[in-house]
């Protein structure tokens, strides 16, 4: 049973969302070709990433809590993980737009943007030797850059990613080592600060931020390119 730790954490992160897709009102398996088209775009940006820096040893998994199946030197179960944590955020962003008509952060997504942008450089470019620091802290504000100059609205975004946090810090705190005798998923530690916030890495946090953020975007653009093709 061990052997399949890492795999049941990737069905129980898509399980709820993927039954509540089919409800009624709002019908999220609609927009699957959407999700999963973009899914796949940024999924791949995400897996070389991954791939690159497990083959340089920046971060590793260990083999007792996998069910040994690889895809070049990914574990199956780490691919997966690339589908489900997306599918389950943009349901969670999906749901709220129905849900939460009046966003609490609509006031301050503009100045938390802002702020957002200003720490991650000055971090990334403190940390810049770290590989994973430093890449995850730049591309997320170079990203968030973008967005601020295009005027996007990161209400929801934020909404979503603030409402799934509990459910990260379950998730990937069992990948990071709570309630286990070891860590599935390892770091090097000269490759990142050294705060974790229980057993996770705080990089873990923005890394998550900014496959959220592209995936919601990617989706909302092939979604509305396809809904003007069906008009």
């Amino acid at each position: 049973m061990q052997s399949y730790t890492y795999l049941l954490i990737d069905i129980g992160c898509i399980l709820v969302p993927f039954a509540a897709s089919f409800y009624p009102k709002h019908r999220f398996f609609n927009d699957w070709k959407p999700f999963f088209i973009a899914n796949g775009i940024v999924g791949l940006f995400f897996l070389l990433w991954d791939a690159y820096f497990t083959s340089k040893g920046i971060w590793g998994f260990n083999a007792d809590y996998l069910t040994g199946l690889y895809i070049f030197n990914l574990p199956l179960e780490e691919v997966l993980f690339f589908v489900c944590i997306p599918y389950a955020c943009v349901f969670t962003y999906f749901a709220l737009k129905y849900l939460a008509e009046k966003n609490p952060l609509g006031r301050y997504q503009r100045i938390l943007t802002i702020i957002l942008i200003f720490v991650l450089l000055g971090l990334g470019v403190l940390y810049s030797d770290r590989w994973y620091t430093g890449m995850t802290f730049l591309l997320t504000a170079t990203y968030l850059i973008f967005r601020l100059i295009r005027r996007t609205n990161l209400a929801y975004h934020y909404l979503a990613y603030f409402l799934i946090l509990p459910f990260f810090f379950i998730s990937n705190g069992i990948l990071t080592g709570s309630l286990l005798d070891a860590p599935i998923v390892w770091y090097n530690d000269e490759e990142i600060i050294g705060i974790r916030l229980f057993t996770i890495p705080v990089e873990d946090t923005i890394y998550g931020l900014l496959l959220i953020v592209l995936n919601i975007d990617l989706y909302e653009f092939l979604r509305k390119r396809f809904l003007l093709q069906q008009s």
